[in-house]
């Protein structure tokens, strides 16, 4: 039978109804693009239509970025996942917790670096925090990666690591990990390991001067006006020029990384021929590390039918979630509303990007998800 796409292609159509201002998706199996579709604006103040080669900030699809680039050390023995995360970085030898009544204790346990991965350190994602801004001034606004790691070193932990699951700056610390294992700084590591070898030549950690003219305009939807309001291009998760965000640092489009994507969705081989992880690894990275404590503080309801792995949601319950998509697959989302999802059962992978805060993820990603398989 062969694979009809009018469905997805009418469904992106309709989000620009809904108030989003431009998106573009591309579909791979097996290294083949099978779909690709742009609607709406990529300016849309200057009228200009989405050509399908915008840049984006990626927000927290950098993430599963970051997980891969850590699994990558993981796998050359440069640490166990099992290690506490002081013998690494040793600022975090004797961490505080806040309890309930807002009591400053000594932690009982050591953070170990699976709860980096796995949102389960006890951190938060406050990146105002008096140590952080203590930081930004000591550093000029420069912000390097591992001085971030250290300022949120002093910041007391949520509770005690391991006991729940919490969004947080778990990643940015990974990311600093990653230099302190690998001997370069975070940036370059990926573009050297990841970027480079899967041919994705306009990813980045950074703007580059007279770059903006390659962004999508960016914009924040209004609930009050019902309208989609187009604000600054930045990424405020960015400190700094020297803070290469493993949460929220990555610069791509939509070409790039539908093919970072695709290589995991094939057992960590991408369309070049390199291997940027093994598929154990893989295999590993998309087992649900959650306990039942953690899973119900992982209740964001479009995660339904998810656990979380090492940092990334992974498909374990198609009955609780309604999910066409098969028990394993798994991936992430951004803050502007990019999507991730990936499927190595199937060699499957769709990359879906937007440039809109306040993004209707909850709406948008389920529906793409499903759309796409019943079109396969």
């Amino acid at each position: 039978m062969a694979m009809d796409f009018a469905p997805l292609g009418a469904f992106l159509d309709s989000l620009i109804d809904r108030g989003i201002p431009g998106v573009d998706a591309a579909v791979m199996r097996g290294h083949e693009v099978l779909y690709r579709h742009q609607a709406g604006w990529r300016d849309r103040e200057a009228g200009e239509k989405m050509r399908g080669d915008e840049l984006y900030f990626m927000y927290s699809c950098s993430k599963p970025v970051t997980v891969t680039a850590a699994m990558q050390q993981f796998e050359r023995g440069r640490f166990l996942l099992n290690d506490p995360l002081y013998e690494y970085l040793p600022e975090f030898r004797d961490m505080l917790v806040k309890d309930a009544d807002g009591n400053l204790l000594k932690a009982k346990r050591p953070i170990l670096v699976k709860h980096l991965f796995s949102m389960t350190a006890g951190f938060n994602y406050d990146l105002r925090s008096p140590s952080v801004e203590a930081m930004k001034a000591e550093t000029r606004g420069r912000c390097p990666t591992r001085e971030l790691a250290r300022a949120i070193a002093k910041e007391p932990l949520s509770f005690e690591p391991g006991a729940h699951w919490q969004y947080s700056l778990c990643h940015d610390v990974l990311a600093a990990l990653v230099e302190v294992v690998s001997g370069e700084r975070f940036c370059d590591y990926v573009k050297a390991h990841i970027f480079d070898p899967l041919g994705m030549t306009r990813s980045a950690f950074h703007m580059t001067p007279g770059s903006e003219g390659e962004f999508a305009a960016q914009y924040r939807y209004s609930d009050e006006r019902r309208a989609a309001e187009r604000i600054p291009l930045g990424a405020e998760h960015i400190l700094g020029p020297e803070h290469d965000s493993g949460g929220a640092g990555v610069i791509s489009c939509v070409d790039d990384y539908a093919r970072f994507v695709d290589a995991m969705a094939c057992g960590g081989v991408g369309a070049t021929g390199e291997r940027v992880l093994s598929e154990a690894a893989i295999g590993l990275m998309r087992e649900n590390q959650l306990g039942e404590v953690q899973m119900r503080d992982f209740n964001w309801g479009q995660m339904a039918g998810y656990g979380y792995g090492l940092g990334v949601r992974t498909a374990i319950d198609r009955a609780a979630g309604g999910v066409m998509s098969p028990v394993g697959e798994f991936g992430w989302g951004g803050a502007a509303g990019a999507y991730v999802m990936i499927d190595p059962i199937n060699r499957l992978s769709v990359f879906y990007a937007q440039h809109m805060l306040n993004n209707m993820e909850p709406y948008v990603h389920p529906r793409i998800r499903n759309i796409v398989y019943g079109c396969l």
